[in-house]
C-alpha cells in the first residue's frame, strides 16, 4: 500500500469518512472532533483516540469504567481503557448498514462512571464506488406507434446501484440512432428514471424495428457503467394516447388506516373509438415491490386503495408511478405519477433507556449530586412524539434536564437521611403529548449509604447504683448500655472511664470497665470508711 501523502493516497481520499465527536458534560462543554476511516477497511484500524482529544486521563479510564454502551446486535467498534484509542472492531459495509440513507450516520454512547459522564460519538461513513449500475433486465421490448408524434415520451426502467452521492448514477447515454434520445427526470435521493424520447416521426414500411443500446454511468473515476438492449417494434395505426385530467394527482392519509380504504381515484380518456379508446390502469415500471405490498389501483376504475398497513414511522410519502394504456392493438400508454402522503397518529409509546446508574449514594451527598442518567424517545413525530419526563413518588430526587434533548440526570434536590429513610424507589414516568397520550414508567431502586453522623447515646443518664464494701475484685458491680443509630462500623460502641463526677478521681482506682460490653468491674475490693 502506497504513503499516506503518495498519489494513490490522494486520489483516495473522497473514499473516507469522518467521526464526530459530541462530548456532553452536565457543565455544558462540548467538544467536536474529526478522524477518517473508509468504507471496507480491516478489522482493527485505529479511528482515533478519543481519550485524548477530549482531555481525559488516559491512567483513569479503565478505573472509572470507560466503554462503550450497545445494544444486543454485535458493536462494530471498541475502545481500549488503557489509552483511550477507538478501534474498528467489524469490517463495514456501507450498503449494508444503511442502504440507501445517507448520510449514513453510526452512532455510539461512551461512559465514564464516578463521576458519570456520557460522550456522543457520530461516525458517518462515506461511499466508495463498489458497485456497477445493474438494469433489471438484459433486454427491453417496446410497441411504438408509427403515428407517434416527436416529442413523445417512453418511460424506461432505470438500473440500480446501491452507492450513493457521486457514486451512484449520474447518466444514461443512448446508442446514436436518428429516430431517438434519452431523458433523465431526476427524482431526487439519488434515483434517475430514463426516458426514450422520439426525435423523428417512425415509418413502419421503412424500418419495422430499431435496436438501441441503453447505458447507465456512475461517477466514479474511473466510472463504473450497465447496460440494456432496447428494441421498439414499430406498429401502425392507433394513433392517440390516453390523457389524463390532472397533471398532479396527490392525496393524504392517516396510518393504520383500514385494509380497502379508497385513497384517490385517477381518470384518463382516449379519443380513439372501440378497442383503440377503452383505458385500463396499471402501475408504472418504477414502483417498488414494497409500494405494491401496501396499495393497489383497479385496473377498470382507476381506484388507489390500501392493501397493507400503512406505518407512518417506516415512510411518510409515497410517489407512485401509474400508466394508462388503451386496448388498442398496438396499446398505447401515458405515465402519470400520484402522491401520498402519510399522516401521523399517536401509535407508539415513549421509550425510557438508563445510560448510567449509581445504586448507592451517601447520605451526606451535596443537593445536585446525580445518581442516574436517562435518555427518552418517542417514534412518533410532531405532538405525539414530544415527551414530557416526572417522577412518579414524593421523593429527594428531581430531574434535571441536559443540554442534549431527551436527556436527564436525576439528582438530589433534598438531604438525604439514612437513619430516616435508606431505601427509595424511584418511578420515572414518561409521557407523550398525543391524543390520546401513552406512558411508560420505569423504576430505579436507590440505597441510601451510611456516614458517621450520629453520637453514641446512653440508655440512661445518669446512671445510679448501690455497691457494698467488701466486695471480690474483678467481679461486675453494675452494667451501662449505650447505643448508636448509625450502621456498620459508624455504630460500633466502645466504653471508657474518664473521671468521677466529683472530679478526684477517688472512683477511678477502684474501678473498671470493659470497653466492648460496658460491665463496671471492680479492681479491689470498696472500703466504705476510706471513700
Amino acid at each position: 500500500m502506497e504513503q499516506r501523502g503518495g498519489k494513490a493516497w490522494r486520489e483516495r481520499r473522497c473514499w473516507f469518512a469522518f467521526v464526530v465527536v459530541l462530548d456532553v458534560l452536565w457543565s455544558g462543554a462540548f467538544a467536536q472532533i474529526r478522524y477518517s476511516i473508509s468504507e471496507e477497511i480491516q478489522e482493527g484500524t485505529v479511528v482515533g483516540n478519543i481519550a485524548k482529544d477530549l482531555g481525559l486521563d488516559k491512567s483513569a479510564l479503565k478505573d472509572r469504567g470507560y466503554r462503550i454502551v450497545t445494544g444486543s446486535t454485535e458493536p462494530l467498534f471498541q475502545v481500549n481503557q488503557n489509552d483511550g484509542v477507538l478501534y474498528l472492531k467489524k469490517r463495514i459495509d456501507r450498503e449494508e448498514v444503511c442502504e440507501r440513507s445517507s448520510p449514513c450516520l453510526i452512532n455510539l454512547k461512551t461512559v465514564l462512571e464516578n463521576p458519570l459522564e456520557i460522550h456522543y460519538v457520530a461516525v458517518e461513513i462515506l461511499d466508495i464506488n463498489d458497485h456497477s449500475p445493474v438494469f433489471p433486465e438484459k433486454e427491453k421490448r417496446l410497441e411504438i406507434s408509427e403515428s407517434a408524434l416527436p416529442g413523445a415520451r417512453f418511460q424506461l426502467q432505470a438500473a440500480r446501484d446501491p452507492d450513493v452521492g457521486q457514486f451512484s448514477i449520474q447518466q444514461y447515454k443512448l446508442s446514436h440512432n436518428e429516430h431517438f434520445r434519452v431523458e433523465v427526470k431526476d427524482r431526487g435521493e439519488d434515483r434517475k428514471v430514463p426516458f426514450l424520447v422520439l426525435q423523428k416521426q417512425l415509418d413502419r414500411e421503412t424500418a419495422g424495428k430499431h435496436k438501441l443500446r441503453l447505458t447507465a454511468v456512475d461517477g466514479g473515476k474511473p466510472p463504473k457503467s450497465g447496460d440494456i438492449n432496447i428494441i421498439v417494434d414499430v406498429l401502425d395505426v392507433n394513433d392517440n394516447t390516453p390523457v389524463f385530467n390532472k397533471e398532479l394527482y396527490s392525496a393524504t392519509l392517516k396510518e393504520n388506516v383500514p385494509v380497502g380504504t379508497v385513497v384517490i381515484q385517477v381518470n384518463a380518456t382516449d379519443l380513439d373509438q372501440g378497442a383503440n379508446g377503452e383505458i385500463i390502469y396499471s402501475f408504472g415500471n418504477e414502483v417498488d415491490s414494497k409500494v405494491m405490498e401496501l396499495f393497489s389501483i383497479d385496473e377498470d376504475t382507476g381506484e388507489i386503495k390500501v392493501t397493507g398497513h400503512i406505518d407512518f414511522e417506516k415512510s411518510r410519502n409515497y410517489e407512485i408511478d401509474i400508466k394508462a394504456s388503451d386496448k388498442g392493438t398496438a396499446p398505447l400508454t401515458t405515465d402519470k405519477s400520484v402522491m401520498i402522503t402519510a399522516l401521523d397518529v399517536n401509535d407508539n409509546a415513549p421509550e425510557i433507556e438508563v445510560t448510567s446508574f449509581s445504586s448507592s449514594i451517601k447520605e451526606d451527598s451535596k443537593i445536585g449530586t446525580t445518581v442516574a442518567l436517562i435518555s427518552v424517545s418517542d417514534s412518533d413525530s410532531g405532538i405525539n412524539g414530544k415527551v414530557i419526563c416526572t417522577i412518579k413518588q414524593e421523593v429527594p430526587f428531581t430531574l434535571a434536564p441536559s443540554l442534549q434533548e431527551n436527556m436527564y440526570a436525576v439528582v438530589t434536590k433534598s438531604h438525604l437521611d439514612r437513619e430516616m429513610i435508606f431505601h427509595y424507589d424511584v418511578t420515572i414516568v414518561a409521557k407523550d403529548t398525543g391524543e390520546p397520550s401513552y406512558l411508560t414508567e420505569k423504576t430505579i431502586s436507590v440505597v441510601v449509604s451510611d456516614v458517621n453522623d450520629n453520637s453514641p447515646e446512653f440508655s440512661s443518664s445518669p446512671y445510679t447504683f448501690y455497691i457494698t464494701e467488701n466486695n471480690s475484685p474483678g467481679a461486675s458491680v453494675f452494667s451501662v448500655k449505650a447505643s448508636d443509630r448509625d450502621d456498620g462500623d459508624n455504630a460500633l460502641i466502645s466504653y471508657h472511664i474518664l473521671r468521677d463526677v466529683s472530679g478526684d478521681n477517688k472512683l477511678s482506682s477502684f474501678l473498671n470497665v470493659n470497653s466492648e460490653n460496658g460491665d463496671i468491674l471492680a479492681l479491689k475490693s470498696f472500703d466504705f470508711e476510706t471513700l
